[in-house]
């Protein structure tokens, strides 16, 4: 934190600008020591809002919030969600940009007829629910044999533990990757055919887009910004989190319907068109220039 607060002092009279990503745990704290050398300095800055729990920090650390967010050129929401949500808090200087990715990066392949292959990408934290993920593979055995799961991801805290010691007590068809680089990831994903995202807290998850630009029918847990990001049984199934029985009856649905498989498959890439670097690029530009 040192070295990269050292470099906005350093940078300071060169930059027009400071962007901030602004987490809700943890990394919560340097987007506000952050701002307030911004501050200090009569630095501009803009907090870009990533945290699907911020709606809790606004309420836990009010006056912080204020000083980090109050004081912003402005704050820019990845999702609908979170613009609301901050919105009701009564700031008034936001502005929605969603988050983007380089669309011709990913090679899209129509899903229709599905084979049971899951797959899972996130960070192994228990605030993303990894565990739910086996569960559901779990009760998906008695239905399909052959099903496997592959989770793909860094591992954060002992989450990883947890999901090891469950996979093999009941000796699960299941690959721990760990962390991949993102192109050879975007390969790997194209043996599979229906990706799973079992967070219990979320704001505009890249994964997911990602997911949906490869063709991959997704089905997740409907929660924080996902419901303004997925339309229900159009883009992708939205289940309740942490319902093992919920989300293994939609993977099933999925499985057994190969015209839901190539609309979720087919419209889920259409969506994310929405979100190509391309596309998006303008919206920065206007903001960081001051035109919106």
């Amino acid at each position: 934190m040192l070295v990269m607060l050292g470099q906005v002092i350093v940078q300071a009279s060169k930059t027009d600008v400071l962007l901030i990503d602004t987490y809700s745990t943890s990394a919560f704290w340097y987007a506000y020591v952050s701002s307030r050398l911004a501050f200090f300095l009569k630095l501009d800055y803009i907090p870009i809002l990533h945290g699907g729990d911020l709606p809790k920090r606004l309420k836990s650390h009010p006056q912080l919030c204020q000083r980090l967010f109050g004081n912003a050129k402005v704050n820019v929401a990845p999702s609908a969600y979170l613009l609301q949500e901050f919105k009701n808090a009564g700031y008034t200087n936001l502005t929605y940009i969603p988050n983007t990715i380089k669309l011709d990066q990913y090679k899209f392949k129509k899903r229709q007829e599905l084979q049971p292959h899951l797959l899972w990408v996130r960070s192994f934290a228990h605030l993303y629910n990894p565990l739910l993920a086996l569960q559901v593979l779990k009760e998906l055995r008695f239905t399909y044999p052959k099903v496997r799961l592959s989770m793909v991801g860094p591992f954060k805290d002992d989450s990883i533990e947890e999901c090891k010691a469950f996979a093999k007590e009941h000796k699960l068809p299941v690959t721990f990757t760990g962390g991949m680089k993102k192109k050879d990831w975007l390969q790997y994903a194209q043996d599979f055919d229906v990706f799973i995202n079992t967070t219990n807290v979320d704001n505009t998850p890249v994964s997911v887009i990602e997911a949906m630009a490869l063709g991959l029918p997704v089905v997740s847990t409907n929660v924080g910004g996902l419901p303004y990001l997925l339309d229900h049984e159009k883009e992708a199934l939205l289940v309740s989190p942490g319902h093992v029985d919920e989300f293994t009856q939609a993977i099933i649905r999925l499985l057994e319907d190969p015209s839901l498989a190539q609309q979720l498959s087919l419209q889920g890439r259409k969506k994310v068109e929405h979100f190509d670097w391309e596309v998006v690029k303008h919206q920065w530009f206007e903001v960081i220039s001051g035109e919106r």
